[in-house]
């Protein structure tokens, strides 16, 4: 499997999650598993990544009025992290 077949991947889940389909326990497990997309970027891409997924499993315990996070901003943090990071993949 290549890294952008990974972040294909992560990208579909996304879709998934946005629509209620994929729960956010089972896309962090998901995206965290992508070994071959981590090594292939530079490691702020990984960090960023684990405090995007940190925080969507935080706004998943709480309904969205009680939770310091918001889940849709959450989410788009998440889409323009698969958009820089499929950049990212062009470049190399």
């Amino acid at each position: 499997m290549t890294p952008q077949h990974q972040l294909d991947a992560i990208s579909t889940a996304l879709q998934q999650l946005r629509s209620d389909t994929l729960g956010a326990a089972a896309f962090s497990q998901l995206a965290a598993q992508q070994h071959i997309l981590a090594a292939a970027l530079p490691g702020r891409f990984n960090d960023v990544l684990s405090q995007l997924l940190n925080g969507l499993e935080s706004s998943a315990l709480f309904s969205e009025e009680s939770c310091s996070f918001s889940q849709k901003d959450l989410l788009d943090s998440l889409q323009l992290w698969v958009d820089k990071a499929g950049l990212q993949l062009q470049k190399n």
